[in-house]
């Protein structure tokens, strides 16, 4: 007997029974689909009765897609994780991204003369997802798809502070911190601290802790309902920016322009 007890899914179900459709693919995707603006965070029991699955299905599919890190849990909630993204990056490349993000870290980008980027978090890695360049002659050159050590990146900090309590104690028993400079911090102490610190400022400056001669300061973008769903990043050259300067004359504008993409674009 099937697992979804609403008369219209049954109904579309029948109409498209054929050996070419699969039930359970349709299903996990009402699971992902109930998650919205409104209910980020979802209990089981809300789950099931959104979808119109029985609680034991809608617990399947909950915990394959916690397992696939399409979802996270922490306590008796879920909600979806930024790979979610993953799953429509084929069709914004398809689509140009530069329709969909670029025209807005292009303006960044030239208003600052640097590097910017957006990127997401996925298992111990950010993946950058979009990138602006600017005039200068020496820039940052970082290509869209590329993954970086979440854990000496400022956007690596900024997607880790806004992971549940319970991802977040994951990736520390899992994650390997590598050394890249003398600067990189390693140590799991000094990373929860640094961590912590980012997610009560709601900002990340690294120095030089990935390579010499290159600072990064990001902030989260957030979608309507507070949840990180990407970090916005400028990348810069040590001998061009202190770290003063970069809170005083960057951290702003980077403030403005990730609300400008969660306005417009990525909730």
């Amino acid at each position: 007997m099937s697992d979804i007890v609403t008369a219209d899914t049954k109904s579309k179900v029948a109409e498209t029974d054929n050996g070419d459709y699969v039930n359970a693919l349709v299903r996990g995707l009402e699971v992902i689909r109930a998650f919205s603006r409104t209910n980020s965070r979802m209990t089981l029991s809300e789950v099931a009765a959104e979808t119109g699955l029985t609680r034991a299905a809608a617990r399947r599919f909950l915990l394959t897609l916690v397992r696939e890190r399409y979802a996270g849990k922490d306590g008796k909630y879920f909600m979806l994780t930024p790979k979610v993204l993953e799953l429509g990056f084929s069709v914004l490349a398809s689509m140009d991204i530069t329709d969909v993000i670029q025209p807005i870290i292009n303006e960044l980008a030239e208003d600052i003369r640097e590097s910017v980027f957006v990127t997401t978090f996925d298992q111990d890695s950010v993946i950058y997802i979009a990138r602006a360049s600017s005039q200068r002659v020496v820039s940052v050159g970082i290509a869209i798809g590329s993954r970086g050590p979440a854990h000496c990146l400022s956007t690596g900090r900024v997607l880790l502070a806004a992971l549940p309590e319970a991802d977040l104690e994951s990736y520390f028993r899992t994650a390997k911190f590598v050394q890249f400079t003398e600067k990189t911090v390693t140590s799991r102490v000094k990373l929860r601290e640094a961590i912590k610190e980012v997610k009560n400022q709601g900002w990340s400056i690294v120095d030089e802790e990935y390579e010499i001669g290159l600072r990064s300061i990001s902030v989260p973008v957030q979608d309507r309902s507070g949840r990180t769903i990407a970090a916005l990043n400028v990348c810069c050259p040590s001998s061009r920016w202190t770290i003063e300067d970069m809170r005083s004359k960057i951290l702003l504008k980077l403030i403005e322009t990730a609300q400008t993409i969660s306005n417009g674009i990525l909730h």
